[in-house]
Formats: structure tokens, C-alpha cells, sequence
């Protein structure tokens, strides 16, 4: 230990030394090749001094641990400040595009990026893991396919999301222990699709269970959120006013939360109920409010297309004709740009309206063609979708259950001979037990966005 602490301060003092701004080229260029050599040394030593190894052997899955203050120790032993192997962290890499590019809709590179971390972890022989490791593998896997279901829905892909949300909840089903965080999100996403559909009432059914499974309060607010804009598009009094009493205390506590999501969720929801209820000059200072923070802070298109799409039918409802063909064209625009096609229809609707109003008749056949088409399309989508052997599965008011396995199971299962029982326990890992399909290959981050969008 005293050698490395002097190895440490030799470092430090060097480091130190080409801080200076007035070294020359040559002084520099030495102090650096000394800087690597006593690195080297240090890391040799802190690898043989931990491990008992030699250097050239890895700690763990390969990176030792640094010794100086300035290095983030990133977990404890057994893994001596490994956090992940490479493998997962290549997984993690391609997540993390798809994470940042996904709400600026930049589907095509997300897809890419989807496939190769999903390949990646179908590589990987996670019954020969430790258990820790196979979680890690298996939560950035459902990672991924919560990313793929929210895409598939703006897409209006619903058969694909169906796949998704299914290999899902048979992750689930399979291993309740370790992806316990994932049953929230699972019982979010199948609020998505069923809103997507046009099942509402179902909708919120899995919305407040997914925000009585989670005790994190920004999650808690974003499915109230979801469960009121999908209460709104029911319509009766009745439904409005449960979406009120969802809505209220999370404006009331709104500056609470970090960062600007929940706000600009709320505020969409809430300028949305507004104008369903024909409070309109309310709505549209609630709803200019809300986009202006969306377009500053969060760079969701998505959340923007929505803002714009209702902004657009209120100035439309007011009368404001110049404004609102502004604004349904931008709304149409970021619709097109991420195949979504429920927005796309109703900004179509609403394009129709305002070249009636204007007396635009060339425009107003050509734009109602155009509106037909996109309508068939969407009915089509949903006529499949509805028709499919998970939709009713998906869509049912049942909380997701998890088998419990009996004493008797446990024994059978430790004991052999049968090996095709499923157990959330570290021996789970080695037994052959059939595994989710793999993946054919809304709401954003916001994902609210895409709720409100069957109002006409």
C-alpha cells in the first residue's frame, strides 16, 4: 500500500506539472510518456494487490479497479468497480441511440440500433451466467422492447407492438424477481395499445394499475396523466370529471417534479379537457404554454405534433383561420415525418373543416380524397390488430399474473428429473424452460402525445 501511495503522489505531481501552460514541446511530450509509464505501473499493481493475478490476467469481467480519488469505483466487490462486460455495454450503447433518438422520431436508426442490442443479448448463454449478470442482460432486453412497442404504436404498427408487449410479459411471467420494475411499464404499455385501438375504458383500467404498482411519484403522474387524456376521449360528463380529479393534483404539485416531462404532460391534458369543454381561450394560454416549454426543453416531436395537431383544431374552433392552417400544415408535417397515422387523419379532418369554412372547394375535394385514403388505411390497421390472437389478451381488465410454484413444483424442479419447470431463483438460470419468441424484427417520453388524437 505505501508503494502505491507514492506511485499515487508521483502521479499527482506530474499531473500537476503539465498543467502548466508554458511547458514546451519537448518537456511536454516527456512528461506525458513518464505520466503513462507510472499509469501502467499503478494499474499493474493495484490489479496484483487486489486479484492476487497477474496484470495480464482480467479482474472479473477485464477492467481493474483504479486506486487515485479521481476514479468513479462503479460497484463493489466481487466485481471490483466492473459494472458491466463488454457485451452488455455494447447492448447499452445501442439502447441509449435509441433513447435520445426516438422522441426526435429518428425511427429508422432506433430500428437499427434496436436489432443489434437485442442480437447481442440473444448471443449471450445466459444459463451459464451468474444470476446478476442474466438480470442485467434480461433488463436491458426488456429495455429494448419497451422502446420497440412505444415506436411500433406511433407507427401505428399494432401488430408489431402486439409481438413486442407479448415476448413482455412472458419475460415477466418467467422471471417476476428480477424484472419486478418492469410489471409498472408492462401494465403502462398495454394501456397504450389499448388506447391506440380505440379502447379507452380498458385503457385506464391499466393506466391506474400500472401507478399502483410503482411508488415513483413521477411515474405515479404520468399514468394519471395517460388514464385521464384516455377518460377525456370517452366523452360523457362522467369520464370528465374522473379526468379532472386525476389531473388536479399533479398541477397542484407540478414545480415538484425535476425536469419539465410531467409539466408538459399535464398541461397537454389539461388544455385538451379545457377544449373539450369549450373553455377555449383558457385552453389555448394552458396549451401555448405547454408547447413553448416542450419546444425549449425536451426536443420531443412527437409531444410537438400533438401540441400543434390540438392547437390547431382550437384555432379552427375560434375561428382564426390563418392560424390555424399554419399550424395544422406544421402538425402534418411531423405526422407524415413519423408515420402517424391516427394524427394524420385527424389534422386531415381538420384541414377539410377549414377549407370549408374558407370556401377553398379544389382544396377542400382534394384534401378529403387524401383524407379517405389515410382513414382506410388506419381502419385496415385496426381490423388486423382487433382480429389477432393477443388483442384480447393485451386489452382485458386482469392485472398480469404470475404463477406461484408449490413446494411440491420447487422439489420437483431441484430434484430432476423434470427440468420444465419455470423457478425465479438462481438456479432458474440453468433449466431448460421455453423461452419468448424472439422479437420479429406511444406515448413518448411524453408519450401522451399520441392519446389524444380520435377526437373528432
Amino acid at each position: 500500500m505505501q508503494h502505491m501511495r507514492e506511485l499515487t503522489k508521483e502521479l499527482d505531481a506530474l499531473n500537476h506539472s503539465l498543467s502548466h501552460s508554458d511547458l514546451n514541446y519537448r518537456d511536454k511530450s516527456a512528461l506525458t510518456e513518464k505520466q503513462a509509464q507510472l499509469e501502467e505501473r499503478l494499474s499493474n499493481y493495484t490489479a496484483m494487490s487486489l486479484t492476487g493475478k497477474t496484470p495480464l490476467e482480467p479482474a472479473y469481467f477485464g477492467n481493474v479497479k483504479r486506486a487515485w480519488a479521481d476514479k468513479l469505483e462503479l460497484a463493489p466487490p466481487p466485481m471490483d468497480g466492473e459494472w458491466l462486460p463488454k457485451s452488455a455495454v455494447y447492448a447499452l450503447v445501442d439502447l441509449m441511440v435509441v433513447v435520445f433518438g426516438r422522441p426526435k422520431g429518428l425511427f429508422k436508426e432506433c430500428g437499427k440500433r434496436m436489432q443489434s442490442g437485442m442480437q447481442i443479448i440473444q448471443e449471450v448463454e445466459l444459463q451459464h451466467s451468474a444470476i446478476w449478470m442474466a438480470g442485467v442482460y434480461l433488463v436491458l432486453l426488456m429495455q429494448f422492447l419497451e422502446n420497440k412497442v412505444t415506436i411500433d404504436l406511433t407507427r401505428t404498427e399494432f401488430v408489431e407492438a402486439q409481438e413486442a408487449l407479448m415476448q413482455m410479459r412472458n419475460w415477466y411471467i418467467r422471471f417476476p424477481t428480477i424484472l419486478q420494475a418492469s410489471e409498472s411499464i408492462i401494465e403502462m404499455l398495454q394501456g397504450q395499445y389499448a388506447h391506440s385501438v380505440g379502447c379507452y375504458s380498458e385503457a385506464t383500467y391499466h393506466f391506474l394499475e400500472a401507478s399502483k404498482l410503482t411508488e415513483s411519484k413521477s411515474m405515479q403522474a404520468m399514468f394519471h396523466i395517460y388514464a385521464a387524456v384516455s377518460y377525456i376521449c370517452i366523452g360523457d360528463a362522467e369520464s370528465s370529471a374522473k379526468a379532472v380529479d386525476l389531473i388536479g393534483p399533479v398541477l397542484g404539485v407540478i414545480d415538484s417534479f425535476v425536469g419539465v416531462r410531467e409539466k408538459t404532460s399535464a398541461l397537454l391534458a389539461y388544455g385538451f379537457l379545457l377544449m373539450r369543454q369549450q373553455n377555449l381561450q383558457e385552453a389555448r394560454v394552458r396549451l401555448a404554454s405547454g408547447l413553448q416549454t416542450t419546444h425549449t426543453f425536451l426536443g420531443n416531436l412527437q409531444l410537438v405534433s400533438q401540441y400543434l395537431t390540438v392547437l390547431g383544431n382550437l384555432a379552427l374552433a375560434l375561428h382564426d383561420t390563418g392560424q390555424a392552417r399554419e399550424i395544422l400544415r406544421s402538425a402534418l408535417t411531423l405526422a407524415k415525418k413519423l408515420y402517424d397515422i391516427p394524427t394524420q387523419t385527424w389534422v386531415l379532418c381538420n384541414l377539410t373543416a377549414l377549407y370549408q369554412q374558407s370556401g377553398e372547394k379544389v382544396h377542400e375535394e382534394e384534401n378529403l380524397e387524401y383524407q379517405r385514403r389515410k382513414v382506410e388505411d388506419l381502419q385496415q390497421r385496426l381490423s388486423i390488430a382487433r382480429s389477432s390472437i393477443h388483442h384480447n389478451e393485451l386489452i382485458e381488465k386482469v392485472k398480469l399474473q404470475v404463477h406461484q410454484l408449490t413446494e411440491v413444483d420447487i422439489k420437483r424442479a431441484v430434484a430432476g428429473p423434470s427440468r420444465s419447470v419455470n423457478l425465479d431463483i438462481p438456479e432458474s438460470i440453468g433449466l431448460s424452460t421455453p423461452s419468448p419468441l424472439p422479437s420479429s424484427a406511444r406515448l413518448m417520453d411524453l408519450d401522451i402525445g399520441r392519446l389524444g388524437k380520435r377526437k373528432i
